[in-house]
């Protein structure tokens, strides 16, 4: 971060960093409140609005070039747009058998995966703070697991389904990673949130899902995922990344299981066991140790994504 950025820092980003958060964090309440729809038709319709709610604004401010990417960028873009939906298709799945808490805090422990797959492909080496971290989120995910397990029979695989859900992100972060100084954020937000449409589209006609006869208020909450996590929430963790540090950001993010508890509690009324909430801590806990190394997590380049 340049030092004319941190004197220039807008004096609403505080606010906007907190809209953000919470934004992002009532995805999974829209998404368990259309529980009336299969989970593909969610992803697909969550990708769907959000890209053509962008396409008017991106054309206002650019002109007839919409997408900005040079020819030998596109085949991992297309790779990222593919991760990206399975990312979705994963986690909102796993919506389906395991509470909030469990789902929201599974698919943020990316940072982890990221800086593992950072040291497999890239050779970067991994810090203190990062294997303190994975020591920590393992630890988690174990309570977790177990709390789960005296639960409903599916909550553990919506456990690992929340897993998967992670590991596609840190893949389609991590492409982010390297492509980045070629492609610029809009270009590519555009480009994978399309390209990740028209990938959950087609899935949903192969397996015969359909968005037709679900309740009136499904495509109202269809609407607003599409909106409020996707583009407000991302638009304003995207805007602050022009003024603050990326792995500022991406502490920042912590706060989302956090948020999604509490909108879970109260219009959900799901409760959270001691060992959820212990299982969870030490997660946080975990990302957090491996947000502050010099292993950048994968959302510091890209936070267009997450849940």
């Amino acid at each position: 971060m340049k030092e004319s950025d941190s004197v220039n820092r807008p004096w609403h980003l505080p606010l906007l960093l907190t809209l953000g958060v919470f934004a992002i964090s009532s995805a999974a309440i829209f998404i368990k409140l259309s529980d009336d729809a299969p989970p593909l038709i969610i992803a697909a319709a969550r990708m769907t609005i959000a890209t053509f709610a962008l396409l008017p604004v991106m054309a206002w401010t650019r002109g007839g070039r919409l997408l900005r990417i040079p020819k030998e960028c596109w085949i991992p873009v297309g790779l990222a747009g593919a991760m990206i939906a399975a990312h979705f298709a994963f986690w909102i799945t796993s919506l389906k058998h395991t509470s909030v808490l469990s789902s929201v805090v599974l698919v943020t422990t990316n940072p982890l995966f990221v800086g593992i797959g950072s040291y497999v492909f890239f050779r970067e080496r991994i810090a203190t703070g990062l294997v303190v971290g994975i020591l920590l989120g393992v630890a988690g995910g174990i309570l977790i697991t177990l709390s789960d397990a005296k639960g409903a029979a599916g909550s553990v695989y919506g456990n690992f389904l929340s897993l998967g859900g992670a590991v596609m992100m840190s893949g389609y972060l991590m492409i982010g990673r390297k492509i980045r100084r070629d492609v610029d954020a809009f270009s590519y937000l555009l480009a994978v949130n399309g390209l990740a449409a028209v990938i959950l589209c087609a899935a949903v006609v192969i397996v015969g899902d359909s968005p037709r006869g679900l309740r009136s208020s499904t495509y109202v909450y269809f609407f607003l995922l599409g909106i409020v996590p996707q583009l407000i929430g991302h638009g304003a963790l995207n805007y602050a990344l022009k003024h603050v540090t990326a792995t500022f950001i991406a502490v920042c993010i912590l706060g989302e299981p956090v948020g999604a508890s509490l909108f879970a509690f109260f219009f959900l009324g799901e409760t959270v066991t001691v060992l959820q909430g212990l299982g969870g801590l030490l997660i946080l806990a975990g990302i957090f140790s491996a947000s502050r190394t010099g292993n950048r997590v994968g959302a510091a380049e890209n936070t267009s994504q997450s849940v």
